[in-house]
């Protein structure tokens, strides 16, 4: 069993016209499978990327899809005892 601890990115979002709009939030590891949202604070916007990103996490164990390993600064792979199931989120 491994625990994937996954770098996530949030940072003030613009509307098209510069305008504060809320905040972004995403997983550059998994933005290809969907993993990014938006919140209007940054706790909201926080709350909203776990979610996705758990989702995503076990949508890929479902459906027997590995997932990403790297790059090193953006995913940390670690290995567990099969006792202590578990998916970690680092933010």
């Amino acid at each position: 069993m491994k625990t994937y601890s996954f770098k996530v990115i949030v940072e003030p979002d613009e509307d098209f016209d510069g305008n504060p709009s809320g905040w972004h939030a995403y997983c550059p590891a998994l933005e290809g499978l969907g993993g990014s949202t938006w919140g209007y604070t940054r706790e909201e916007a926080l709350k909203n990327i776990r979610e996705v990103v758990h989702l995503i996490v076990e949508e890929q164990v479902q459906e027997g899809r590995p997932l990403p390993e790297g790059p090193e600064n953006s995913v940390e792979v670690e290995e567990v005892s099969p006792e202590t199931p578990r998916i970690a989120v680092t933010v």
